[in-house]
């Protein structure tokens, strides 16, 4: 078995459609947009899972939509951070 095929973070799933629904992957760098998946991933707890499905079958609608306001507020937040960063390196 190999961990890096088999298993991953939802949160990584939750956190690049965010950005996909931002439109970020089309407007900002690659660079950029791993710093923002670095950043916003910290602040969330892991939800490790094999299968998508398993989310999609067992995962509660309440608990998805908890899910999905952490994330929106940690990518605002990451957002903000690295703009922050850009700003100051620009002057």
């Amino acid at each position: 078995m190999k961990l890096d095929d088999d298993i991953h973070n939802y949160y990584e799933h939750l956190v690049l459609e965010r950005i996909a629904h931002l439109g970020l992957d089309r407007t900002k760098s690659a660079d950029y947009l791993a710093d923002l998946c670095c950043l916003a991933l910290n602040q969330v707890p892991p939800r490790y899972i094999r299968y998508e499905v398993d989310m999609a079958f067992y995962l509660p609608q309440s608990e998805r939509q908890q899910m999905e306001m952490n994330v929106e507020y940690a990518v605002e937040k990451a957002i903000k951070f690295l703009d922050q960063v850009v700003k100051k390196d620009e002057e």
